[in-house]
Parts: structure tokens; sequence; C-alpha cells
């Protein structure tokens, strides 16, 4: 029997695809927009039955922190941490971006 996990989105997740989003409308097109925001939450709805197929976040894990995985998605990379029977979106991020700064942002502005 699969075990079934609930998904579960952080505020700085929401608005971080928010924004993803709302850049590809004004830069490309709706349509666009909107296809992108399909395929990412096709992706996350996978997470439901498998979240530990993903791998640790490399940036992190370098500084002995294995709590967070990611599914790529490029470029862009969604975060996230099983607790339980969660899966806890913590980031939609575009990979071309620098990790740690992000991180080290959200930390300094909780």
């Amino acid at each position: 029997m699969t075990e079934h996990y609930k998904i579960i989105w952080s505020r700085s997740a929401l608005s971080d695809l928010d924004g993803i989003i709302d850049y590809v409308a004004a830069d490309s097109s709706v349509d666009r927009a909107l296809a992108l925001y399909e395929k990412i939450h096709d992706q996350i709805g996978t997470l439901a039955a498998h979240p530990r197929r993903a791998r640790v976040v490399p940036e992190l894990e370098r500084i002995a922190i294995r709590e967070f995985r990611e599914l790529q998605l490029k470029p862009y990379r969604i975060l996230f941490r099983v607790d339980r029977s969660n899966v806890v979106l913590v980031g939609v991020l575009d990979g071309r971006r620098d990790l740690e700064a992000i991180l080290v942002d959200r930390a300094l502005h909780q």
C-alpha cells in the first residue's frame, strides 16, 4: 500500500509561484503562464505519493542540512520538506538565482 502525503503550501511558496506566474504572463503570454502553472502543479502533485524520491537540496546538504528536498522543473526548483504525513512546500524558486542568497534573505526577514 502506498502512503499518501498531504501537500501544504507555505506563504513563501505561494508568493513565489504567484511572482513567477505574473512575470511569465507579463514577459511572455498568459497562455504560457497558465501552462507553466499547470506543469508546476502537476509536478507538486506527484509528491503526494513519493516525496522522498526527490533529491536533497545540494546547497543545504553541503552544510549538513538534509531535511529539505527539491523537484526540478528547469529552470525552477520546488523546495519542500517531509513532516510526518505532510509535504510542506517552502519555495518555488528560479534556479538561475542564487539559492543561498534567497534563503539568507528569507531567514533575515521572517
